[in-house]
């Protein structure tokens, strides 16, 4: 079993915007990153970054949510440049439905992995406007938490049955949004956290987002600082991976690499 990022682009976000405490001067490179999950009983994406198509989704967003990006290799041409047998892949397990996650949807023909709840979301949420466009063609593979409590987690589920790709209901970004864990042979562990948090500062400042932001972004802020606290109390044990933060993804060799 092996654990690989696939960057495909950043966007520019100002840190005063990302969690509370960020400087106005402090520009971000938000990233848009993949993971890939090789697994001995099938291999498994973990979001899809940004599409081909990343300039289109970006105009449909509302004037005030779009912002300078920069497009690289999507997953679909990092997988075929590295020869990756992609019959091999159960599908793309999406965190939440966010445009900023799915886009690279548009170039894959594989099953999207999404709960009951998350699905309602997009169906109806004006943040699911991308989803909704570009999951017609895709196969919906609907997954529930029928696995016991996890990490302080009251239900989740296990995705291969042997503990070692374990998702939970994180409901307070989107209402069906989710944290995936993942852990390694070698007894590393990662949690990839979605947007709980959209970068690292936000966890080793205890500090969600601002106001405004909590406002615009989360459908339950308070449920984001119940399970971002709970995240904290594991810091210790595993590496934290907020999507949007670059530097998280150290340590994760890159497929191309």
């Amino acid at each position: 079993m092996t654990l690989y990022q696939l960057p495909t682009g950043t966007y520019e976000t100002r840190a005063v915007f990302a969690f509370k405490g960020g400087s106005f001067r402090d520009k971000r490179p938000f990233a848009a990153t993949s993971v890939l999950v090789q697994h001995p009983h099938g291999d498994l994406l973990i979001d899809a970054g940004f599409g081909s198509r990343v300039d289109a989704h970006m105009r449909a967003l509302p004037r005030i949510e779009r912002a300078p990006h920069q497009l690289g290799s999507t997953v679909s041409e990092q997988l075929r440049a590295k020869g990756h047998d992609q019959s091999n892949l159960r599908g793309v397990l999406v965190t939440h439905s966010h445009w900023d996650h799915v886009s690279g949807l548009d170039d894959l023909r594989l099953p999207i992995w999404i709960n009951e709840g998350e699905l309602q979301y997009a169906g109806q949420d004006k943040g699911g406007r991308v989803f909704r466009e570009i999951s017609g063609s895709h196969r919906i593979h609907r997954y529930e938490f029928r696995d016991g409590p996890y990490l302080g987690f009251a239900s989740s589920y296990d995705v291969y049955g042997d503990g070692s790709v374990v998702i939970v209901p994180a409901r307070g970004h989107t209402t069906g949004s989710v944290i995936t864990f993942v852990a390694l042979p070698s007894g590393q562990r990662y949690a990839f956290i979605g947007d709980l948090t959209w970068q690292l500062d936000a966890m080793v400042r205890r500090a969600e987002r601002p106001l405004m932001m909590r406002m615009l972004a989360d459908t339950d802020p308070k449920l984001v600082r119940e399970d971002m606290l709970r995240v904290i109390a594991l810091a210790d044990t595993m590496q934290i991976v907020p999507s949007h933060d670059v530097s998280a993804y150290d340590g994760i060799p890159a497929l191309l690499d």
